[in-house]
């Protein structure tokens, strides 16, 4: 069984648009790896403060706050390639600004918003095609991405910090514009339109606010996909050690390249662990979520004891192997979701996710200020396990048995 799941997620390869939206996806990952540790470092650099670089990481996610409600609906108004490609140019021109060295910091701000104002209609989009494309084949689709996304954060962020040494701030900007522009011909190519469903008798839905509604109204009228949501947005704990990196580096001495390390501790520890989880049967899966999303933030708790490098990157890593259940909360969510509002409650789910991820980073940030920057993460550590802890005895409660009978068979 185990050899058959592993070659079942080998197989999503053998679809010809999976294999390019999968390569445009990696190549706007590592870029942005490369625009995120530039722009980090560069700030910090220029204000000696902790919750400015925090704020200036957690600006490539609040925006979702407003994006992911008015701008998601477009993956369900329109053809998914158009608006994939038509987000991917739109950051590549925007990023090509933001390379310009005239540019000042506030300037840059600007625009780091506006870059990711297209994040969500691009991400409910590409969301909304890949059970289509896929098929039974999704949740090992989502496996590949999963793995393969977080090798490449991994690889991006180790990289990062000597190739903004190497090129400059500036130069990671401009090769993160080309990368956007790269994806964009690669989907506009190899991806067929994917016209979004249409309900045969079913009213339009033509007002902004009643599509903003919509993809919540699905969450909020199925228990088990507001449970799903719920331990997806757990991230929103686990993500501040990522956006403390440069201050917490700084705390206890490490060198510059090794902030780069610390960035991809947690990514590793994804890796390994949705690597592990596609050994077991998809019910097992499912029924580990609520106890998986514990393990993401306990390791957290124990940065109440001021770690050095070497025990924090073995805790984040930790972090990052139970993270591997989002794989599975993920691709349930979709396949529970019905097919013409899917991209509406992708929009809305990741909009959350994003969202609170930037509001982690904010508020780590401001609290380190005070604290410092290892205890700024045991707080969010020892919050996110009590949360967690909610959220598995809910879920234990939602019969995973029963979600597990009604998905699509495995291939």
């Amino acid at each position: 069984m185990a050899g058959q799941r592993r070659a079942g997620t080998l197989r999503a390869f053998a679809v010809p648009e999976f294999r390019l939206v999968w390569l445009a996806g990696l190549l706007s990952v590592a870029g942005d790896q490369l625009a995120r540790v530039a722009l980090s470092i560069l700030v910090f650099e220029r204000t000696e403060s902790a919750a400015w670089s925090a704020a200036t990481y957690a600006l490539s996610m609040l925006p979702a706050l407003v994006s992911g409600a008015l701008l998601s609906w477009l993956a369900d108004r329109f053809p998914r390639r158009r608006v994939m490609v038509t987000c991917d140019l739109v950051r590549a021109a925007l990023v090509a600004v933001m390379a310009v060295p005239a540019v000042p910091l506030w300037g840059l701000a600007v625009l780091l918003v506006l870059v990711q104002l297209a994040e969500a209609p691009f991400s409910a989009a590409q969301g909304a095609v890949l059970p289509e494309m896929l098929g039974a084949r999704y949740e090992a689709g989502q496996a590949v991405q999963q793995v393969t996304t977080q090798l490449c954060l991994v690889l991006g962020f180790a990289a990062a910090a000597f190739v903004v040494v190497g090129v400059g701030a500036h130069g990671a900007l401009a090769i993160d514009a080309a990368t956007f522009a790269i994806s964009a011909v690669l989907i506009r190519a190899g991806l067929g339109p994917y016209p979004p469903a249409v309900a045969d008798g079913a009213p339009a839905v033509t007002s902004w606010w009643h599509r903003i509604v919509a993809g919540a109204a699905v969450v909020a009228g199925d228990r088990r996909l507001g449970t799903l949501v719920w331990l997806g947005w757990l991230a929103l704990f686990t993500v501040v050690p990522e956006g403390l990196a440069v201050p917490f580096a700084r705390q206890i001495g490490a060198a510059g390249g090794w902030i780069g390390v610390i960035l991809a501790a947690e990514p590793a520890g994804a890796v390994v662990g949705a690597l592990l989880l596609r050994w077991l049967p998809r019910q097992t899966r499912i029924r580990a979520l609520g106890l998986l999303a514990i393990g993401t933030s306990a390791p957290l708790m124990a940065y109440w004891g001021q770690p050095q490098l070497g025990v924090a990157l073995a805790l984040l890593f930790i972090s990052g192997l139970c993270s591997g259940y989002q794989v599975t909360a993920g691709a349930t969510f979709v396949q529970l979701t019905p097919a013409l509002v899917r991209g509406r409650a992708l929009g809305f789910a990741r909009t959350g996710m994003i969202a609170g991820q930037g509001i982690g980073v904010v508020l780590g940030g401001v609290l380190a200020q005070q604290v410092g920057a290892s205890v700024a993460i045991a707080w969010a550590g020892t919050a996110g396990a009590l949360v967690a802890l909610a959220a598995a005895a809910v879920w234990s409660r939602r019969e995973p048995a029963a979600i597990s009978a009604v998905l699509p068979a495995e291939s």
